[in-house]
Formats: structure tokens, C-alpha cells, sequence
């Protein structure tokens, strides 16, 4: 979604760092240049007015005179800001010292409420908790039956019955505290447009079951529309917070920089993509880093602790400097990559991504490595151990079934080889790399090995992902042994 504005950005942060001094009239060509690509994102006027005047006041006062880099400086405040437009911090959510705790959903229909209770549902699961779905929406065909079919996927019972939508709220807490069942998820019934009828509904529900929560879900694709419905919600009902969902859509991102300071109401969770694992607490600062090219690694390495099973990971890993590492061993990696989500919202978290104008065409990424995995599974198990055995017959044969060229696979099978000779001779160790200590004692002479010191190949690797504070964050993690080029 942010692409055309992180880009905007890089430009405008890439000429402000190459400035020595900045005066006001610098400070005036900059705030304009921010305006403009604010408003191009479909961002309200009057966040876009406060955010310059903030930027302004700061900008111009004893904050930047006097510092050894002004620059940078503005570049801070420019963060800074954008994070506290954006909310400032994450909100956390604490539960009730009574079991149930209840939450309740509300929102327009088309917004993905239904499937927002599944991954709301998904994510209490992931905190240790025992969740129950109510299925409270009976006025449009077929949602119970949407929100068990999703229930089933994320391993959560729904609470469902022929009676009217107050009746079964109620009714679904009391199975939640029959069950045993710690936090209820009440999904309530939207309408394409904001009634009377709706907001006397949800009132209503909310009176019988008095939730701890109630959140507004909204479609970040509708722009600025989104806080004003925000707002007409706000005054009609009393919620706590608001789900942003479709992030990961075409849509220019005005709602996730405008909602928050024309209504009031924290972004509590966001949802950036179509399953159940695309769904994750809103965190306003991570979000300003990556809007400013500047990468999320923070929640890079959270997806990889979740996604990457740490004892196939390692095992993968000894295998690697070992010298027998497999396809079928990449191929693993591979699918272990696609289940932090899309590729492009992968590489987004990348630091330095944007800032080296490297700007990913997603569904490109993920054709290229469909066509890779693709590659692979066309060869035998004996071809994925032994890819030195694929002679012309063989490449023909996997390239037929794969839908790709013969020198694809020639590629493909010469890159895997020189990568495992490198890793033959790279360094062994914890991390598979010594350390500046030893480094500084073979310069001495006394403990050094015989022969040059082999560089150890990057290969198949994510961009950004070698740097030493990021392997020390993952540990036993292979990620940065994963390549798409």
C-alpha cells in the first residue's frame, strides 16, 4: 500500500541529507514537497496541515540550530512525527481478571469483519488463550456458515443460533463460560451504509454482553472515507479501538495516516493481507520506519520466530557447512519464506530496501519464486540430493514439466553447486564465521590457517538480512542463507 509514498519519501529525506545547511526557505521547499505526497496518499487535510506545523515548529527552533548535521536532524523529527500522527505507540491489550474476556466487532459489511473475528480469534490463541467465535451477524446469507468455515481453519468453536442477533450474543457467552472459554469474539452484523437500525443493534448487543472491547473494523482501501466513517461510528457507539483491514491493498494509505488524529482512536490491529497469519498489533513506529524506507526489522524477525521451526532450521543449517545441504532442503526454506506472508511485505521490513531504490513488484517476486518452486518439484528426489546428475535429457524433461527453459535449470543447478563449495570452505563454528578476535590474533601471525581466508558466499540471501545485529537476533535461523535473484 505505501509504496508510492516510501518512495516519495526516499526522495525527500535523500535531498534534505544532502544539504550542509538548512534555513527556513530549505525547510519551507521540504514541507511543501511533504504536503504534496501526503495528499497524493489520500491523507486529511488537516493531519496533513498539523503534521507540517509540527514538523515547523521543531524544524525551525533550537531543536536543529546548532547540531552537527541538520539534516539528520529533520529526518528524526520527520520520524518522529509521522509516529505520533500515526498513534504514537501500540496499544496492549490486558484481559479481564473475571474469564470471559468479551470483544465485540462492529463495522460496515464488505469491511472483512467476519474475517477479521477469525484472525482476531487466531492471534488470542497465539497469546495462550482458549477463544470462542459468536456468530451474531444474521442479516446476511450465509456469514455464520463463513465464520465457521473460518473458525474451523484457525481451530476455534463458533456459537451460532436460529433466534435474533441480542439473543445469540448472550447465549454465546454463557457457552463461553460453560466451555471454559477465556476470551469471546462476538461478530455483528454490518450494512453498506450507517442506519438507524444497525447502530440500535449493536447498542443493544453491546448492553447484553458489556464487552471489554469493542472495535471498529475498517477497509483502509476506501482512503479518507475511512475516518469519516470512523467518526459517524464514534458518534453513535463507544469503542475502544479500530481495525485496519485490505493494508496490503493498491490503495494510497490515507486511512492508516488520517484516522488516528481526526477521531481519537488508536489503530489497534492491522491486517495486511487475505489468511489468517496476515494479522498482527498495529505498532506505529514500525510502521513510520517502513513508510521512510527505512525497514521494520523488529517485526521481521518476530514473523521468522513464528514461521521457522527452530530444529529443522538448525538441522538445515549444520547441513549447509556441511557441504549437504539439498533442494529439497531449500525448497523447505522456501515454503517456511512464504508463510511470513507476501514477499514484497517481507522484503518492505528490509532495511535499506527503499533507500537503495530497490522498489519490489510483488506479484513479479512471487512469480519468480512459483517458477522456482516449480523447478524444483519437477525434479526427482534422487535429482533434488544429486543435482549434478541432471544432464540435457533430465533438464529437458524438468524444464517440460516445470514450464520454464532448459538454462533455467542449468542456472539453477550451477548457482546451488558453487553455493555449496563456498560453504565447504567457509569457517566453522557456532555461527559459522570467526570472530574480530580471532580475526585480530591471525593477524599476528601466531594462529593463523595456512592459505587465503575464503569469504563465505552470500548467495541465497535476503538483502539486509547479513548484518551481524540481525544473525544475532536470530540465532539458530537460516533466513540469511535465502536468495530470490
Amino acid at each position: 500500500m505505501f509504496e508510492n509514498l516510501t518512495s516519495r519519501f526516499d526522495g525527500i529525506i535523500k535531498k534534505i541529507r544532502s544539504k550542509g545547511l538548512l534555513g527556513p526557505e530549505e525547510i519551507e521547499e521540504v514541507l511543501k514537497e511533504i504536503r504534496t505526497a501526503l495528499l497524493d496518499a489520500d491523507v486529511n487535510l488537516k493531519v496533513v496541515r498539523a503534521f507540517q506545523e509540527k514538523i515547523r515548529v521543531r524544524a525551525l527552533g533550537e531543536e536543529v540550530s546548532g547540531v552537527l548535521n541538520p539534516g539528520q536532524q529533520i529526518v528524526k523529527i520527520v520520524s518522529e512525527e509521522l509516529t505520533s500522527i500515526l498513534g504514537g505507540e501500540s496499544v496492549k491489550i490486558t484481559f479481564a481478571p473475571k474469564p470471559p474476556t468479551v470483544v465485540m466487532l462492529a463495522g460496515l459489511q464488505g469491511s472483512g469483519k467476519t474475517t477479521t473475528a477469525a484472525k482476531l480469534a487466531k492471534w488470542f490463541k497465539g497469546q495462550g488463550r482458549n477463544p470462542l467465535l459468536v456468530a451474531a451477524d444474521l442479516a446476511r446469507p450465509a456469514a455464520v456458515d463463513q465464520l465457521r468455515t473460518l473458525g474451523s481453519q484457525v481451530g476455534v468453536p463458533v456459537f451460532s443460533e436460529m433466534s435474533d442477533p441480542i439473543a445469540v450474543a448472550e447465549s454465546g457467552l454463557e457457552e463461553a463460560r460453560r466451555l471454559g472459554r477465556d476470551v469471546v469474539i462476538c461478530d455483528t452484523a454490518g450494512r453498506l451504509t450507517i442506519d438507524e437500525l444497525m447502530m440500535k443493534e449493536i447498542g443493544e448487543i453491546s448492553e447484553a454482553i458489556s464487552p471489554h472491547y469493542t472495535f471498529l473494523v475498517v477497509d483502509a482501501m476506501i482512503g479518507q472515507e475511512a475516518a469519516s466513517i470512523a467518526e459517524t461510528f464514534h458518534e453513535a457507539i463507544e469503542y475502544d479501538g479500530i481495525i485496519l483491514t485490505k493494508l496490503d491493498g493498491d490503495a494510497r494509505g490515507g486511512a492508516a495516516l488520517s484516522i488516528r488524529e481526526v477521531v481519537g482512536k488508536p489503530v489497534t490491529f492491522a491486517s495486511s493481507g487475505e489468511k489468517v497469519e496476515d494479522f498482527e498489533i498495529f505498532h506505529p513506529d514500525r510502521l513510520a520506519s517502513r513508510i521512510l524506507g527505512m525497514g521494520d526489522i523488529e517485526t521481521l524477525i518476530e514473523k521468522a520466530e513464528e514461521t521457522f521451526e527452530k530444529e529443522k532450521s538448525q538441522a538445515a543449517m549444520e547441513r549447509m557447512l556441511e557441504g549437504t545441504f539439498t533442494l529439497d532442503d531449500f525448497l523447505d526454506q522456501l515454503h517456511q519464506i512464504r508463510k511470513m506472508g507476501p514477499i514484497s511485505n517481507v522484503m518492505g521490513m528490509v532495511p535499506g530496501v527503499a533507500q537503495t531504490g530497490q522498489q519490489l513488484d510483488g506479484e513479479a517476486e512471487e512469480r519468480r519464486i512459483n517458477r522456482l518452486e516449480g523447478i524444483i518439484q519437477s525434479m526427482t528426489s534422487l535429482e533434488r540430493a544429486k543435482p549434478e546428475i541432471i544432464d540435457g535429457s533430465r533438464r529437458a524433461r524438468i524444464a517440460q514439466g516445470s514450464g520454464t527453459q532448459p538454462a533455467e535449470i542449468s542456472q539453477i543447478v550451477k548457482q546451488f553447486r558453487e553455493m555449496k563449495k563456498m560453504m565447504k570452505k567457509a569457517p566453522k563454528g557456532p555461527k559459522g564465521r570467526k570472530s574480530k578476535k580471532q580475526k585480530n590474533r591471525q593477524k599476528g601471525g601466531r594462529t593463523s590457517n595456512k592459505g587465503p581466508i575464503v569469504p563465505v558466499k552470500k548467495g541465497l540471501s535476503l538483502p539486509g538480512l547479513g548484518e551481524d545485529v540481525v544473525k544475532e537476533k536470530l540465532k539458530n535461523l537460516d533466513l540469511s542463507d535465502l536468495d530470490f535473484s
